[in-house]
């Protein structure tokens, strides 16, 4: 293991230099001066806002945003950070980690990858880590079967006639030399691009990880690919895969080598310094996972679709402006009866009156309100939906929009741990008009 130990942090948390840590604020997480003025300059050149400068009492530090995973700074510092909901819910990094795996297996790219052990894993180390043994399991399983080659046409000057002869190479190159031949002919090769990408990937996560027995197996593995070239254009060759029924396991090995090409590729580079990271926006992330199982709440004569666009805000001069997107739209025999939005934060359900609002904000209200009208035709039932907390652990009281007394809005907690939205009792389901 390496001595700089990782450094686990959650959302919005804030990271100070080492020398001033005598005065920094309370809350504040300490990194070493290099380390900080590294994550300044990120915070101040990345576009995408996954770092933000902070200001506060004159101070300057970094917070990191709503995005999760993992990044390396120059000098190998790992920087962890881990859903905010961990620490509402007073649960450990382990804990932490398990609910974001649990939570990525939604995402389209993730879907179909198999954890294995990661979920027992993510006590015991961090996440990159995690990412890197499952990466290892699948090529352990690679080289179990053999690496694949194919056959490749190679042009060649040859003192013996084989494959076929390109006279016309031939007589322009060896005009004066009649003991060589230009010729094309068919060899055998493992230098295909699978197998370009995957050694590419073990190179990137040997430099990456901290854990000893994964670097003695990327090693190791490595040596399986000693003969085989890395890549000099990934993207390129990811575009070249070809996964027929004998690369069979080959699949999930890519799938990962993709994830680790793509997602360890640098944030943004600081002179020849470059950062490795692999971080996931929390909102997205926690979209994902409650629409995967609000579905399965759902009677069987209702279906869920996601970012639908069926619908805009206005029209003008014939044309329709400003397309209205909610999270989920709940319809049955294709006519729209429930509205969802997710919203990733945390609300305090002690905080009932009208100052503080529970935590909720206005425009959530008016873009809900504009999505029942337009999807609901102003009756019905729109609803946000929030993780449950302590302080959020059951729904809170209707709210109803005047002069459309047809239409209601409730805010649901979505609990973590069971993977539910929580109704409010005695919640009716639209029925299904073909029922009896």
């Amino acid at each position: 293991m390496s001595t700089a130990a990782t450094l686990t942090l959650h959302e919005y948390d804030v990271l100070v230099p080492a020398s001033s840590s005598g005065t920094a604020p309370g809350g504040a997480r300490v990194v070493p001066d290099g380390v900080y003025r590294w994550l300044e300059r990120q915070s101040l050149e990345l576009i995408d806002g996954k770092l933000s400068p902070w200001v506060r009492r004159c101070r300057r530090g970094v917070q990191v945003t709503s995005h999760v995973g993992v990044v390396t700074a120059p000098g190998g510092q790992q920087i962890e950070i881990l859903p905010k909901v961990g620490k509402a819910l007073d649960a450990g990094a382990g804990e932490a980690r398990g609910l974001l795996l649990r939570m990525l297996r939604c995402l389209q790219q993730f879907s179909h990858l198999r954890f294995g052990n990661a979920q027992l894993a993510a006590d015991s180390m961090p996440l990159l880590d995690v990412f890197v043994g499952e990466f290892l399991r699948t090529v352990v399983a690679v080289t179990h079967t053999g690496l694949r080659g194919q056959y490749q046409t190679r042009e060649d000057e040859l003192p013996a006639l084989r494959g076929r002869l390109l006279v016309a190479q031939h007589l322009r190159r060896n005009l004066v030399r009649a003991d060589r031949f230009h010729t094309a002919h068919d060899e055998f090769s493992i230098d295909r691009p699978e197998n370009r990408l995957i050694h590419t990937a073990l190179r990137r996560v040997l430099g990456a990880t901290r854990v000893t027995n994964h670097q003695r197996l990327a090693r190791e593995l490595l040596a399986f690919f000693a003969e085989v070239p890395v890549s000099h254009n990934p993207d390129q060759d990811m575009q070249r895969v070809q996964l027929d029924r004998n690369m069979r396991t080959y699949r999930e090995a890519l799938d990962w080598t993709r994830l680790i090409l793509l997602g360890l590729s640098p944030t943004s580079a600081v002179g020849a310094q470059q950062a490795p990271s692999l971080l996931f926006p929390m909102e997205r992330l926690f979209e994902a996972y409650v629409a995967r199982h609000f579905q399965k709440q759902l009677p069987a004569h209702l279906a869920l679709d996601t970012q639908v666009r069926r619908h805009h805000l206005v029209r003008h001069g014939g044309a329709k402006w400003f397309q209205l997107r909610p999270d989920m739209v709940v319809s049955r025999q294709k006519t729209d009866v429930l509205v969802l939005d997710t919203k990733w934060k945390l609300l305090d359900a002690g905080q009932a009156n009208g100052t503080h609002k529970y935590g909720l904000q206005q425009d959530d209200f008016y873009q809900l309100h504009a999505y029942g009208r337009s999807y609901l035709d102003g009756n019905g039932v729109v609803a946000l939906v929030y993780p449950r907390t302590d302080k959020l652990n059951q729904p809170l009281p209707v709210f109803d929009f005047p002069g459309s007394e047809g239409l209601r809005l409730w805010v649901l907690p979505f609990c973590l741990t069971r993977a539910e939205v929580l109704l409010p009792e005695g919640w009716e389901w639209p029925e299904d008009s073909l029922a009896g």
